[in-house]
């Protein structure tokens, strides 16, 4: 019953490999070779390429693995058809449709499907760590007018599902000011910190703004940050971020953490909703102690059904 937890870049693989430790369980880290984990220590491990999708699976199965979790933030990396080895080529045209798709959702339930047709179990995050889905409840005050600005957020959702595109807007005074992009959430909302340091924002997606920084106490007594804990939020807009309707939720489910609040910070906003059980927290800890020094606020909001 081994769990093979192919680990991605970020915050969430190291956070899903402590609570399987915690309970006595090791799992084997698999890890595509051009994109390395956050993942440390002493344990099981297996490197492959896509190009070596149909030999990895053999050998994991060889190995007693029967379950399979994807988790972290993973690019489309480029195909060697040189590479491809025959235990591979069957699959080939799966693959190839999942690079070419647009949406991360499609691509995500093509490479499920693979695993499942394998006779592979695929299990998604929080059932390894239900902590990671925080209870619904506000931290913080939501201002007045919050609820017209969400209504927004989620229209602007809906169009954005239909493209398979993203996950999260930003909406200010009832407009929508940044839509997600395939850069991710931390990218869109770095587009709107034109004062933060050049340094502090990467213009790589997959990097942690808290492993940048070096803590929460350095990040918030840095210059923006203090600006911005100065400022009033009661018109600064909120950052909305929900799966959409249908997603496969066991590969693609969305994740704040926290250089997510700090970029939220940093744009000016004044606080951040989540859908209930649609979306993980990484990280509550320091998440709450940014949104306490900065007056901001997070609410975990049930799903509004359309």
């Amino acid at each position: 019953m081994a769990l093979a937890l192919i680990a991605g870049q970020g915050g969430l693989p190291p956070q899903l490999v402590r609570a399987l430790l915690a309970r006595g369980e090791v799992p084997v880290i698999c890890e595509i070779e051009q994109f390395p984990s956050d993942v440390k220590g002493e344990l099981p491990r297996l490197g492959f390429r896509l190009e070596t999708l149909g030999s990895f699976i053999a050998t994991a199965k060889e190995i007693g693995v029967t379950r399979v979790c994807m988790a972290g933030a993973m690019r489309r990396p480029p195909i060697d058809p040189a590479k491809i080895d025959a235990a591979t080529l069957p699959l080939v045209p799966k693959v190839q449709a999942a690079l070419t798709n647009s949406g991360d959702d499609s691509t995500l339930r093509i490479f499920t499907k693979i695993f499942e047709e394998a006779g592979l179990e695929v299990i998604g995050a929080a059932e390894i760590d239900p902590s990671l889905l925080p209870s619904e409840g506000v931290t913080g005050t939501v201002p007045k007018g919050v609820e017209r600005d969400i209504a927004v957020a989620e229209a602007a959702l809906v169009d954005l599902a239909a493209a398979d595109k993203g996950q999260a807007v930003v909406v200010r005074d009832g407009t929508v000011i940044a839509r997600e992009d395939a850069r991710g959430t931390d990218a869109m909302l770095g587009d709107l910190c034109p004062e933060t340091p050049s340094h502090w924002l990467s213009d790589d997606p997959f990097e942690i703004v808290g492993d940048m920084l070096g803590s929460v106490a350095d990040w918030l007594s840095g210059p923006v940050a203090e600006a911005r804990a100065a400022e009033d939020k009661s018109e600064g807009g909120l950052l909305f971020k929900a799966p959409k309707a249908g997603q496969e939720l066991r590969v693609d489910m969305p994740l704040i953490g926290l250089g997510t609040v700090m970029r939220a910070a940093e744009a000016g906003l004044a606080g951040i909703v989540i859908e209930a059980g649609g979306v993980m927290l990484l990280d509550p800890d320091g998440v709450a102690e940014v949104l306490r020094a900065q007056g901001m606020f997070l609410w975990v909001r049930p799903r509004t059904d359309p």
